[in-house]
């Protein structure tokens, strides 16, 4: 497809066989979610950084699947050789193996676990969208409740060295006590999707503190890049800006996020892997905000998109959608105390790496 080994500003580094051979490690990671936007950045860098990882995903159709095999192709993975619960090899990545499962298949997670031994797991898979949630919310409780206990399951009756997985901002509700700090009340979920991630909260606590599982919760707050999901505001942005279609800008424009680009966000995973929860009279558990902690104005943002494309964006306004917030900023003191992790990508730059990224996959699909 012509993408393979281009950098658009995120981490792509190219290994030799031989040194991919040197630089294997010992430690194995499994990646749900693989398939997925952050789940195959991670991946990637993981592998680049020399873990073997297995990685995973149902290859949904929530949205088009193209995407998803265009990025499982850059991670050396064949669409044409993927089976349910088979596993494939990776032509590019010798400790790279890829497995469709879904994660409410129980007897297929385990069986993985026990035939893997796993170090590390990353539950980066979800079903994700807060306003899909109000319109399906079936999936939402299979995915992200059922799905996430069979993974906490497979931890219990397969001790890991560390398990993390991926919450939402979306927790915090439509709170205005900001900068988001992680000991604040989240009781008030205004979708269904950030009840469910709370659930997941509450239930890797149980599991911590009940069978002693070294946890985090990873929080992120509104991540994009390339390679990012078709439903996300940066993406239909880019693509109606380009075709002079209107967007649609909610609540007026009079919306705030803390955009965090995907390389902040995987370089900060990275350093939260090896910082394994100790148990010191608390479970080994802990809950960790990860985003860029400097809030973009909506408006400001598509400004920036339309500098990006070179064309003025035709905007349709509607009123507030209901399960949407104003405002996101995350408060990073605990994280940064705990890894020194600083984002370093501004929104400038990561705006104008994904256009680019998506011209170039615009006009090269699979």
């Amino acid at each position: 497809m012509g993408l393979r080994g281009r950098s658009y500003g995120y981490i792509n580094k190219e290994y030799s066989l031989n040194k991919l051979i040197k630089t294997i490690s010992k430690l194995k990671v499994l990646v749900t979610g693989s398939a997925g936007f952050i789940g195959f950045h991670l991946t990637r860098k993981l592998l680049n950084d020399g873990y073997e990882v297995i990685g995973l995903d149902n290859i949904n159709d929530y949205y088009d699947k193209k995407l998803k095999y265009a990025r499982l192709f850059e991670l050396g993975i064949d669409k044409n050789k993927i089976r349910d619960n088979k596993f494939v090899t990776s032509s590019i990545y010798v400790q790279h193996r890829f497995i469709k499962i879904c994660l409410e298949d129980k007897k297929a997670i385990h069986k993985l676990f026990e035939t893997e031994k796993f170090d590390f797991v990353i539950n980066m898979a979800a079903q994700a969208g807060v306003r899909s949630s109000i319109d399906n919310p079936d999936i939402y409780i299979k995915s992200n409740i059922i799905g996430f206990f069979n993974l906490l399951e497979a931890c219990r009756m397969n001790p890991v060295k560390h398990f993390v997985f991926a919450s939402s901002s979306s927790v915090y509700g439509d709170s205005s006590d900001v900068p988001f700090n992680e000991k604040g009340v989240v009781d008030s979920p205004v979708s269904l999707y950030a009840a469910t991630k709370k659930s997941g909260e509450l239930m890797a606590y149980s599991y911590s503190h009940l069978y002693n599982i070294p946890v985090s919760g990873l929080r992120f707050f509104t991540v994009y890049g390339p390679w990012g999901r078709p439903d996300m505001a940066i993406f239909l942005f880019t693509e109606r800006i380009i075709n002079e279609e209107p967007i649609i800008v909610f609540n007026n424009g009079n919306l705030s996020r803390d955009f965090t680009y995907i390389d902040d966000i995987v370089s900060g995973i990275g350093q939260i892997l090896q910082k394994v929860p100790e148990k010191k009279g608390m479970p080994p558990y802990r809950i960790l905000n990860i985003g860029n902690s400097t809030p973009v104005k909506l408006m400001n943002f598509i400004e920036r998109i339309e500098t990006a494309v070179g064309k003025k964006a035709i905007v349709d306004f509607q009123p507030m959608q209901m399960g949407d917030v104003h405002d996101t900023w995350a408060d990073l003191t605990t994280l940064n105390e705990l890894t020194g992790y600083e984002p370093k990508t501004s929104v400038e730059e990561g705006v104008a790496f994904f256009v680019d990224w998506f011209k170039s996959y615009t006009n090269s699909k699979i």
